[in-house]
C-alpha cells in the first residue's frame, strides 16, 4: 500500500526582530537600534497515514492563501508522487505567481527523507556536504551600523576575518536617490579596495536603482573593482530579458537574474535570451525543491552557475545536489544585530554569522528529510492567524 495524505496544517505565526526596522520607503529591512520588527511566517504539516508528517517553516501571506486553491486535491494523494502533485498545483495556480507550491512541495521532500529515513541531499543526489558561504548584508542605513561606505568596507574586512570567502553588498535604498547613488558607488570602492584581492564580491541593489542609466553606472564602478556578480539592479522589478541584456552588452561583470522571474519556462526564457550569466533559484519561490532543482538543471544544460537565493535547510540540501552552484548566501548578516531567522529550530541547526567554519563552510543537515527539528511549542505560542486545516 503506497502512503496517503489524510490531513494538512497551515498555521501563521510570529516573531522579533530587535534592532531592526525598515527604511525610508518601509520595504527594506535595516539596523535601527532600539525597534523591534514583527516578522510573520507559516508552519505547515502535512500528515500521512504512515504516522509521518513532512514539514516546513517559511512562506509568506500570499504564498499561504494560494494553497486554499489546491490543498484539498492533495489529501488522498501519495505524497511521493511529488512530480505528479507538482504538476497539477502548477495548474491549479497558473492564474498566480504559484508561490503556494514552494512550502507544500518541500515539506513533502521532508516527508520522502523521514519515509526513507535519509537526507533529502541523499534523495537528489549528493555531491558535496560543506557548503561555502558569502556574508549577505542588510541593506544600509543611517543609524551608526553600515552607514558609510567606510562602515561596509570594516564589515567586509571582519567578515574575511572570520573566514567568509565572498560578501554581498546591500546598499541603500528609501532616500535620497541621488545621494544614495553616490554612496552606493563609493561603497563599491571602499569594499573592493580593502577586500577585494582576497574576496569575492557582489553586489545587489535589490531593484532601487531608478533607472537603466544608474544600473549602468553603478555596474562601472563593480567592473573596475572587479565584483563576482551584479544582481536585481534597478526598478524593472528583475524581469525585464531586453533590459538585462543590454545592461550585460555594456558591462564586464556577470549578471544574476532570475529571483523575481516565477515560473520554470520564463526563467528557461531569460537565459535563453541571454539575458543573464548566473542562475537564481529559491525552493521557496520557485516551487519548492522540485521546481528550484529544475533550474539548476536547466543552467547546467546551459553551461551556467546556479546560486540559490537566502539562507535555510532547503537551500543547503538543494545546493548538496548542485554541482553547478558556488555558494550558500547567509543573509542576512550585520555588525550589529542578528540574522532574520526565526527562533524555531531545535538542535544546532543556524544560520547566524557565526555558523561558518574555519573554512569558510556551513554543513547540510544529515538527519531524516530537512534533517532538522521545529519548536512547534514556540510557533503555537506565538500563533497569530487562524489553523487551517485541509482533510
Amino acid at each position: 500500500m503506497s502512503p496517503e495524505i489524510i490531513k494538512i496544517e497551515s498555521v501563521e505565526f510570529n516573531y522579533p526582530l530587535r534592532d531592526v526596522g525598515v527604511d525610508g520607503n518601509g520595504f527594506n529591512l535595516v539596523y535601527e537600534p532600539g525597534s523591534t520588527t514583527e516578522r510573520k511566517l507559516f508552519a505547515i504539516r502535512v500528515h500521512t497515514d504512515e504516522g509521518i508528517a513532512g514539514e516546513y517553516v517559511g512562506g509568506n501571506s500570499p504564498g499561504a492563501a494560494q494553497i486554499n486553491t489546491f490543498a484539498d486535491y492533495l489529501i488522498g494523494k501519495d505524497p511521493l508522487e511529488r512530480e505528479k502533485l507538482w504538476s497539477e498545483a502548477k495548474r491549479a495556480l497558473r492564474k498566480y505567481d504559484r508561490m503556494g507550491i514552494g512550502p507544500i512541495d518541500i515539506a513533502l521532500w521532508d516527508f520522502a527523507g523521514k519515509y526513507y529515513d535519509a537526507p533529502i541531499h541523499e534523495l537528489l543526489g549528493t555531491y558535496r556536504t560543506r557548503l561555502p558561504a558569502y556574508a549577505s548584508t542588510y541593506h544600509g542605513d543611517d543609524e551608526g551600523g553600515l552607514d558609510s561606505p567606510e562602515a561596509f568596507a570594516d564589515f567586509a574586512e571582519a567578515c574575511l576575518e572570520m573566514g567568509y570567502g565572498g560578501f554581498k553588498i546591500h546598499g541603500w535604498g528609501g532616500g535620497d536617490e541621488l545621494r544614495d547613488l553616490d554612496r552606493e558607488i563609493e561603497a563599491v570602492h571602499a569594499v573592493g579596495e580593502r577586500v577585494g584581492d582576497e574576496m569575492d564580491l557582489m553586489h545587489d541593489p535589490a531593484c532601487e536603482l531608478e533607472t537603466f542609466a544608474d544600473a549602468l553606472k553603478l555596474g562601472r564602478a563593480l567592473d573596475e573593482e572587479g565584483f563576482y556578480w551584479y544582481e536585481d539592479p534597478y526598478r524593472d522589478g528583475g524581469i525585464s530579458q531586453h533590459g538585462h541584456r543590454k545592461l550585460r552588452q555594456q558591462l564586464d561583470t556577470p549578471i544574476l537574474q532570475t529571483e523575481h522571474v516565477r515560473g520554470l519556462e520564463p526563467a528557461t526564457d531569460f537565459v535563453a535570451n541571454e539575458a543573464t550569466d548566473f542562475v537564481r533559484a529559491d525552493p521557496e519561490y520557485d516551487g519548492g525543491i522540485t521546481g528550484a532543482m529544475k533550474r539548476a538543471r536547466v543552467a547546467e544544460g546551459f553551461g551556467l552557475d546556479v546560486e540559490f537565493h537566502a539562507p535555510g535547510p532547503a537551500q543547503r540540501h538543494c545546493i548538496a545536489a548542485a554541482r553547478n552552484a558556488n555558494y550558500y548566501e547567509l543573509a542576512l548578516v550585520h555588525p550589529d544585530c542578528s540574522n532574520t531567522q526565526p527562533p524555531v529550530y531545535e538542535g544546532d541547526y543556524s544560520d547566524m554569522i557565526d555558523t561558518i567554519d574555519d573554512e569558510g563552510t556551513v554543513p547540510v543537515p544529515d538527519g531524516p528529510g530537512l534533517g532538522v527539528e521545529y519548536d512547534w511549542e514556540y510557533i503555537e505560542a506565538n500563533q497569530t492567524g487562524s489553523l487551517h486545516v485541509y482533510e
